[in-house]
């Protein structure tokens, strides 16, 4: 019976090398930063997978692997679970827990599809495909967040590829370089690396701009507002006192306020509405984040820009929102909300662009920066400023601040566009078309600074046109995995099974 061991040795070594990768991913981003090893984090994965033949066995490697990135990634979701949303760290650890199981199943089902695509002569572009398009599903499906490509913003070469296809084209050259490294660790044909040859051809895109100008300005206020104060009308009061001091502490044709957790509702607060039509009438233009309703008295996540006049110019309203805070997902009905309105926000439908100060402004909300697909529109229809509106203070002290700025970072390139990134407590920040932070305000002050930026007009080949080249990577990867798998059913012979286990094919010989 010598098979028994060497079989359960092998199912461990497996488990081993998928909760490698799962390491691997943490640490390339915040709050470990290594990005060197994005090229390299789904190779051992990939090994396990290519020696699988049991698509289960993959399956379960992957949703292992995922279940613990997720869990190590996310871990402020508990967080944000325990103290904001009242559910106490049982709850707040048990929801998390199931949160990270359902969010594990993308890279059980990547593990699935991959495996036999590594036994194949194309194996690196088919792999690095299947990658990328499942990692597009992640918004569609739910609760998006750091894709592999976000670790190359600093990365020159790859990042030429984020305003041809966004992301995903630094994901699909990061996918492929560990699938080409798992190919040689494997001791495939050296025939299969040849795919790695048209890496050379993003030496032939256009460089990131190295310097924009930057002569325009704003003065953007982070208010520093405690997200667990007991709010009563003279605290209200002096907030509202504090930040119109604030907002005219310096000359500004542009003034720029944050998400806010704090009960001042332009629509509906008639000393609210009064000062925030005094402080545009002051500088010129005024937006600011405040709750506005829909025609069924709904309740909206909305940036407001009101013109010289003290007059609103434009308003957009959150499309897309954020699970838990904003909305609770229907598997999660039990979980209580993270805000105080009476109902669930409602998501907003237009892209609105709001001209101030001589530009055009594309103003998306805080979690929103992580939907390359809606930021990208707003420079499509004509914004040459994107503004991130955000209150990151329901993070806490956590790695998840540097997270979304790494996000947002990423939305820059993409769009080669200047982002005015406002937040309430930090990190409120300045972020130039090539993702560099120009300017960043100290975390967990009360400050308000005058930041430069500046305009670009000309809009990106992904700005333009979108995802295609992700979808078209789903497309192709799934249809090679499929196709894979019924050729692998027809001519090759099952992994070997413990003797005794019942199983039909337990007489299968070990391959060598």
């Amino acid at each position: 019976m010598p098979e028994f061991p060497a079989y359960y040795r092998r199912i461990f070594l497996h488990t081993v090398l998928a909760l490698l990768s799962a390491i691997l991913l943490l640490l390339i981003f915040p709050k470990f930063d290594l990005r060197f090893l994005a090229p390299v984090a789904l190779t051992p994965l990939l090994i396990a997978l290519a020696r699988t033949h049991d698509g289960w066995q993959r399956f379960a490697y992957g949703w292992a692997a995922g279940l613990f990135y997720w869990f190590f990634l996310c871990t402020w979701i508990q967080f944000v679970l325990e103290v904001h949303g009242g559910m106490g760290r049982w709850g707040g650890w048990g929801s998390f827990l199931l949160f990270a199981i359902l969010k594990g199943l993308h890279l059980a089902f990547f593990s699935l599809l991959a495996g036999p695509l590594m036994r194949r002569a194309y194996a690196i572009p088919a792999v690095a495909a299947l990658w990328t398009g499942l990692e597009r599903t992640h918004g569609t499906f739910g609760f998006a967040w750091l894709d592999l490509g976000n670790a190359g913003i600093d990365m020159s070469v790859p990042l030429r590829l984020a305003p041809c296809v966004g992301v995903y084209g630094v994901s699909f050259v990061f996918a492929m370089l560990a699938a080409g490294l798992a190919c040689v660790i494997l001791r495939y044909s050296r025939i299969r690396l040849l795919p790695l040859a048209a890496l050379l051809l993003l030496w032939l895109l256009p460089a990131i701009p190295e310097r924009t100008p930057a002569p325009d300005s704003a003065l953007i206020v982070q208010p520093n507002i405690s997200t667990d104060v007991q709010w009563t009308g003279l605290l209200q009061e002096t907030t509202q006192r504090q930040l119109a001091l604030l907002s005219n502490a310096l000359p500004a044709k542009l003034v720029i306020w944050p998400e806010l957790p704090a009960p001042l509702y332009y629509f509906n607060d008639p000393e609210f509405h009064e000062a925030a039509t005094n402080i545009a009438r002051r500088h010129g233009y005024f937006l600011f984040g405040t709750v506005a309703y829909n025609s069924q008295n709904q309740p909206l996540n909305s940036a407001v820009l009101l013109g010289p006049n003290g007059m609103q110019i434009g308003r957009y309203d959150k499309i897309d929102l954020v699970p838990f805070g904003e909305f609770v997902p229907r598997a999660f009905s039990f979980v209580n909300r993270i805000t105080q309105e009476v109902g669930d926000f409602v998501p907003g439908h237009d892209i609105k662009i709001l001209p101030a100060a001589g530009h055009r402004l594309g103003v998306f909300i805080c979690y929103e920066s992580a939907f390359p697909d809606l930021v990208r529109q707003f420079a499509r229809k004509g914004a040459d400023v994107l503004v991130n509106l955000s209150n990151d203070g329901y993070f806490g002290h956590t790695e998840a601040r540097e997270q979304h700025l790494l996000i947002a970072r990423m939305r820059a390139v993409e769009n080669r566009r200047f982002i005015i990134r406002a937040t309430n407590d930090g990190i409120t920040a300045i972020i130039d078309p090539a993702g560099r932070i120009r300017k960043e305000l100290p975390p967990f002050e009360q400050v308000a600074a005058s930041m430069q930026y500046g305009v670009v007009e000309s809009t990106t080949f992904y700005s333009q046109h979108g995802d295609w080249f992700a979808w078209t990577c789903l497309a192709t990867g799934v249809g090679l995995s499929l196709l894979s798998m019924l050729r692998t059913n027809r001519n090759l012979p099952a992994e070997p099974r413990p003797r005794g286990s019942g199983h039909p094919e337990e007489q299968c010989t070990p391959k060598t």
